[in-house]
């Protein structure tokens, strides 16, 4: 299986302050790959990083054979790679089809995805003229991830999906997503790990903006000396 996305011991700087001290990440294509560490570990940074919304000083980010070095974010973004950022960041102000038209890559984007959108979230599509900030927390979420849905991107990356959300919403974004990974391939940030075990193929630790372990997922669930050491939980 070959990797869509390979981030090759990069290292990125906020300001002064020197975030991802060399993180490597390989994902295979038509899978599901999840980030995990404690807060503050740099998880959302290598998702920024890959975008280059906070571009590595150090190392290579490769989408699809190709290094990005150099490009600006909406000419990452152009090459197929959409962002779910964390905590939702919708136009509050515009209507949920405005939120959506605004994603458009090209005219007629949403038309031609529509039909899949909102069979993922048939809300949306009863609330298509309401304001974003008059959506419940797990409509927005739900709005967020269909922007990055209404482009035909191969690589989605997801900060945060389940954060704040009712069980009864979380089951029903897992089960969205789920249904995304079988034609797009998921970078995931997911601070539930029971969420992400039951998510991901295969998941990478960031401990202190470095990647200490990756490998496949259900060989994590069944080391819970590591799940300790690295995520505080067993």
């Amino acid at each position: 299986m070959s990797n869509l996305l390979e981030i090759q011991d990069i290292h990125t700087f906020i300001g002064q302050y020197h975030i991802l001290q060399g993180v490597s990440v390989e994902v295979p294509a038509g899978t599901i790959t999840a980030l995990l560490g404690r807060n503050g570990a740099g998880k959302t940074t290598t998702l920024k990083s890959v975008l280059g919304l906070t571009p590595p000083r150090q190392g290579r980010v490769v989408f699809n054979g190709r290094d990005l070095r150099g490009l600006r974010s909406y000419e990452i973004a152009a090459l197929g790679i959409g962002f779910v950022p964390e905590h939702r960041a919708i136009f509050r102000a515009l209507s949920v089809e405005e939120n959506l038209k605004i994603a458009e890559r090209r005219k007629g984007d949403l038309q031609k995805r529509q039909e899949m959108i909102f069979s993922l979230f048939p809300d949306l599509e009863r609330l298509i003229r309401l304001s974003g900030g008059n959506l419940s927390g797990g409509q927005q979420q739900m709005l967020a991830v269909a922007r990055a849905l209404v482009p035909e991107n191969h690589l989605l990356l997801i900060d945060e999906p389940t954060e704040g959300l009712a069980p009864v919403i979380i089951e029903s974004m897992m089960k969205a997503i789920l249904h995304l990974s079988a034609d797009t391939t998921v970078v995931l940030v997911e601070q539930n790990f029971l969420v992400a075990s039951q998510l991901a193929e295969h998941y990478v630790i960031i401990e202190e903006g470095m990647s200490v372990k990756q490998g496949k997922m259900a060989d994590l669930v069944n080391d819970p000396d590591t799940i300790r050491r690295y995520l505080g939980a067993a």
